[in-house]
């Protein structure tokens, strides 16, 4: 992999994870028009994804130390409960990747057709959300939070975008658009680490190799990439959840997996 390429990935790694245009979908049509295996190197992946997972902490630090700092009163309150919400969010994530991992990379390697429909649904769901006006909750359920962690669940199949499912999904509820978009972001931290702490030890014990064709430099841009534009797709983000405007992400998704179909059929 060459730094020009670990440019590109980690980009496209920072910009949509947090976008909700399918950061898996993105990467597999890169790597489909430009010849860029980005997801064939186990090395690059966790680094990107753990660069990821970095912006998230620095844009939503004040949250995360409320919660901390909540925590540690060691007593029922606002801060517990959110967090009990976001284990609760976690346990459809943690069924499919025990029981189904292998499956699911199966059907990363399957081509662009899978790729090109689930851009599509994203489309349909963010849509939908756009235009459903249930009535308001105060606060996300346990419930609720159940339903949005199995949206993130379903989110793996490469073209369903993970904070596209799950903020939709949250809206189609009747949660508040100001919390939905920082929920989405903290509730994907732990299965990212765990996901990355997996694969860290299977290259360890040997079970995965590293793609010995990556150098330094080519990782350490792919991380400041991916960090950097994480930070910025973090907080835009959120400030477009805040004002409604998923729908103009649905249409980019409905033309992007047109687009893919199209070009799965003619090649």
């Amino acid at each position: 992999m060459t730094e020009l390429e670990a440019l590109l990935l980690g980009l496209i790694q920072g910009l949509t994870e947090y976008l909700p245009v399918s950061s898996s979908g993105h990467l597999a049509i890169g790597s489909a028009l430009f010849g860029v295996e980005g997801e064939d190197s186990l090395t690059f992946t966790i680094v990107v994804h753990v660069a990821t997972v970095l912006s998230t902490l620095v844009i939503l630090w004040k949250e995360i130390d409320w919660i901390f700092r909540g925590l540690f009163k060691f007593r029922w309150n606002d801060e517990t409960r959110y967090v009990l919400n976001i284990l609760v969010s976690m346990i459809p994530i943690g069924i499919v990747g025990v029981c189904f991992k292998d499956y699911v990379e199966e059907i990363f390697g399957s081509g662009l057709l899978i790729v090109g429909c689930m851009l599509l649904l994203t489309a349909a769901l963010l849509t939908y959300s756009y235009y459903a006006k249930p009535r308001t909750k105060e606060t996300i359920s346990l419930k609720d939070a159940f339903i949005i962690g199995l949206a993130q669940a379903c989110a793996v199949m490469p073209g369903l975008s993970r904070s596209g499912s799950t903020i939709a999904t949250g809206l189609i509820l009747g949660n508040k658009k100001e919390s939905l978009a920082q929920f989405s972001f903290l509730m994907v931290i732990p299965p990212i680490l765990g996901e990355a702490l997996l694969d860290g030890m299977k290259i360890m014990k040997g079970a995965a190799e590293a793609d010995a064709n990556i150098s330094v430099p080519a990782l350490v841009i792919g991380f400041l990439a991916a960090f950097i534009s994480g930070c910025i797709a973090c907080k835009w983000m959120i400030s477009i959840v805040k004002k409604g405007k998923l729908v103009y992400f649905g249409i980019y998704c409905a033309i992007a997996g047109a687009v893919t179909l199209l070009c799965n059929f003619l090649s």
